[in-house]
């Protein structure tokens, strides 16, 4: 006989009871509701569900795996802690990459490392080499060649290009002019071009 004790002192008798109910799967939004009233299994889908990504997300914005491993662990330290504040209004990703690329953003601007690895565009050295014309048996490195652009061209290209963010958002997030953010784009898009075309 095995027994459990309850929260009232009652002993009962668990030995004739069936074991766990296996959850059936749950659509996102079910999962934020049931973390959202405490269910740390759902939340712990949730993360599984999006680590991969907000980890993508930081390694890209700051180019080092181990710092990109601990805002990401951050992140959802961050996300769980604030998981009421979140109202729906837009997708669970989106609210998640959001609060990740705040981290990231925080995270520079208090090490320093975003205002003294500041490039003004027009400092910036233009490429002459012309490049050779890509070959089916070059195979192309994107990550290595994000990473190599300038920090802020870089910051700029993954959030409008690989998260979807407008100009006046990523001016907003970085502090810069509109007009700064698509100067950045233009050269990093221009910078990977070259890059891939070598």
């Amino acid at each position: 006989m095995r027994e459990l004790l309850t929260s009232a002192g009652i002993l009962i008798d668990v030995s004739d009871l069936p074991g766990p109910v296996e959850r059936k799967p749950m659509s996102e939004a079910d999962l934020v509701r049931e973390a959202q009233r405490g269910d740390t299994a759902a939340f712990e889908e949730l993360y599984r569900q999006h680590v991969s990504n907000v980890y993508g997300l930081c390694l890209r914005m700051c180019s080092n795996r181990g710092k990109a491993e601990d805002l990401t662990q951050e992140a959802f330290i961050r996300a769980w802690q604030k998981l009421g504040s979140f109202r729906r209004q837009s997708s669970f990703s989106t609210w998640l990459h959001r609060l990740a690329v705040n981290l990231v953003l925080g995270h520079l601007r208090s090490t320093g490392r975003w205002e003294s690895r500041l490039t003004a565009i027009d400092s910036l050295p233009e490429r002459s080499d012309g490049g050779a014309a890509a070959r089916p048996e070059h195979a192309v490195d994107l990550e290595r060649a994000i990473a190599q652009l300038p920090p802020q061209a870089r910051m700029v290209f993954v959030l409008h290009d690989i998260e979807g963010y407008k100009h006046h958002e990523i001016a907003s997030l970085c502090g810069l002019a509109v007009g700064t953010s698509k100067a950045h784009l233009h050269r990093a898009r221009r910078q990977l071009r070259e890059e891939l075309e070598r």
